[in-house]
């Protein structure tokens, strides 16, 4: 009898198994491959341009996708690690909130890993290295975690985010737009979908397979669908009352995460690119990135592709999150619709711009 049960358990065991098998989240594919403007479909959005890499620049470009800011608002911005040097210069952020977020709170999420953001006391002190110490700083999993729905989700339900994102009516998302050792890329999707996850609980969520050792196991298709999945919690949060705004400088192959340790930058400088839609900004910005010379884009082409980057921007599509056609509109030439090589014309050597 003893047997019989013995084996009926084992069945059962493996029974459930197999369904736990069928029922795992299968990854997609592509995120190798680049999409170009004629193989897609759908409507256009409104994306705004400006070589003008200044503060009145950031300023120009905010002031074009910010109608519907209003009451609490956040700006999500990545501080960096101690002395990094390719962050958005804390000068340009600093005259942005004072002339048009003279209210508004930086916002930032404790790190995943042990560096100089991984407690709330290790954070505050980094702020005051970089320089963030103009307006107010919320470290919003000081305190707590709490859930946001994951609406549509193949990998989560809900996303554990810093509890103090629940203090806000909008949120202006100010982005470095990089490349990214995991992302493949760092644009808007990647500053909120990682960056207001809590550090304990919502990043680990994303990046690791529970019970085992390696932190980062979590990678390419999959990697960039759990992000995407937590950006959208984020958005579906804010409806109307988010922007974005990506800053294409400095753009090492590596994140503001690795601070003084990020790769020497390569790639020439382009300009600020805004948008009220996350999907058209971030592919507008990928646009640009490969309508380079192969001589100026190599290393982020590469760093995108062996990632597997290009699925952030399918899967935002897949998750009605915006549009990946968009209207180029150049600010420097009257409001001219403007295709990416036309911006990307002419472009200096980083460090001779």
């Amino acid at each position: 009898m003893k047997k019989i049960l013995t084996t009926m358990m084992a069945g059962m065991v493996a029974l459930n198994l197999a369904a736990m098998a069928q029922t795992k989240p299968v990854p997609g594919t592509g995120g190798d491959k680049y999409v170009s403007y004629e193989e897609r479909n759908g409507n256009e959005s409104i994306v705004y341009f400006t070589r003008n890499l200044s503060a009145e620049g950031l300023i120009k470009a905010y002031e074009q996708v910010c109608g519907n800011i209003e009451g609490e608002t956040a700006v999500k911005l990545h501080t960096g690690e101690q002395n990094g040097p390719n962050i958005i210069p804390h000068d340009w952020v600093e005259s942005l909130i004072k002339k048009d977020l003279p209210d508004a709170r930086i916002v930032e999420t404790n790190t995943y890993y042990t560096g100089d953001r991984y407690t709330t006391e290790q954070h505050r002190q980094t702020l005051k290295v970089n320089g963030w110490t103009f307006c107010p700083v919320d470290i919003m999993d000081e305190e707590d975690t709490l859930c946001l729905p994951v609406k549509g989700g193949k990998w989560f339900t809900k996303m554990a985010m810093g509890s103090h994102i629940a203090d806000y009516n909008s949120m202006v998302v100010l982005t470095h737009f990089k490349g990214h050792s995991q992302g493949g890329f760092g644009g808007s999707n990647k500053n909120i979908g990682i960056g207001c996850a809590d550090g304990r609980v919502g990043k680990a969520w994303i990046h690791t397979t529970p019970h085992q050792d390696n932190q980062w196991d979590i990678a390419k298709e999959e990697f960039m669908e759990r992000m995407t999945e937590s950006t959208k919690a984020v958005v579906d949060h804010f409806g109307e009352h988010i922007t974005y705004v990506n800053v294409m400088r400095n753009m090492s192959v590596s994140c503001d995460c690795e601070g003084g340790n990020a790769e020497p930058v390569v790639t020439p400088n382009v300009g600020i690119l805004s948008s009220t839609d996350i999907l058209a900004l971030d592919q507008a910005c990928v646009d640009l990135i490969y309508a380079m010379t192969e001589a100026e884009n190599r290393a982020l082409v590469e760093r995108i592709e062996s990632r597997h980057g290009h699925r952030q921007l399918s899967y935002m599509e897949e998750l009605g999150m915006g549009n990946r056609r968009y209207v180029l509109i150049d600010l420097d030439n009257g409001g001219k619709r403007i295709t990416p090589d036309e911006a990307v014309k002419g472009l200096k050597p980083f460090g001779k711009d």
